[in-house]
């Protein structure tokens, strides 16, 4: 199953100076192709149609269709280097895809109904996240948009780990096939500074403990 399409050129002028012109003279992104033990290519994406792309989540997870010199080849977006100051894609990196065999990707966690969380309505707690993505294994065609979390029943003090994540159908926790000890946090809802300071307000002072007696 494709998601995207994209169309791209083979380029054979390399090198910092190649992609600087390229950018700017031509306004395309130089990219790279690499994987399934083949040699790896250089490319070259429209930055319009790149950046539109980009626009949405399921783009940096989901199979894309290359087409290079009418030639199409099934890819992931593997890397992504922008520019540190301005809006401008400098770099992207893809990597070849069999739809036969499963792969290792990371997809971003969407955690939902934060604001009836029970430990937040109820009990004054406050949401902390360990992580906004998790890193599975599944067929290409099986890729995930997003992994939801429901924070609905989760109580203060509670901590969600990844085996409490439901995982569509086909899709399986990279971390959780090395074992119970790679079973980390994905959320948590803790006490409240507010709540921690009238806590604190509200405890007893603490009595004379010298043992002495008044005379």
């Amino acid at each position: 199953m494709v998601d995207f399409v994209l169309n791209a050129k083979a380029r054979s002028d390399i090198g910092k100076g190649a992609s600087r012109r390229l950018r700017r003279l031509d306004n395309q992104v130089p990219a790279i192709i690499y994987g399934l033990d083949k040699t790896p290519e250089n490319i070259s994406l429209a930055s319009n149609e790149l950046s539109h792309a980009l626009e949405n989540e399921a783009f940096y997870s989901h199979i894309i269709e290359l087409n290079i010199d009418d030639k199409k080849q099934n890819v992931i977006l593997k890397d992504l280097q922008r520019h540190p100051a301005k809006v401008e894609i400098l770099h992207a990196d893809f990597l070849r895809v069999d739809l036969t065999q499963k792969l290792t990707i990371r997809v971003p966690l969407h955690f939902i109904n934060e604001d009836e969380c029970h430990g937040v309505k109820m009990e004054g707690g406050q949401i902390s996240h360990s992580t906004n993505e998790l890193e599975v294994e599944c067929l290409p065609g099986d890729i995930p948009e997003y992994i939801e979390v429901d924070m609905t029943a989760i109580t203060l003090g509670q901590t969600l780990h990844i085996s409490d994540v439901n995982l569509p159908d086909g899709v399986t926790s990279v971390a959780l096939s090395h074992g119970e000890d790679h079973d980390l946090p994905v959320a948590a809802v803790n006490k409240s500074k507010a709540v921690e300071e009238e806590t604190e307000d509200d405890a007893p002072e603490a009595a004379d403990d010298t043992g002495e007696e008044e005379a």
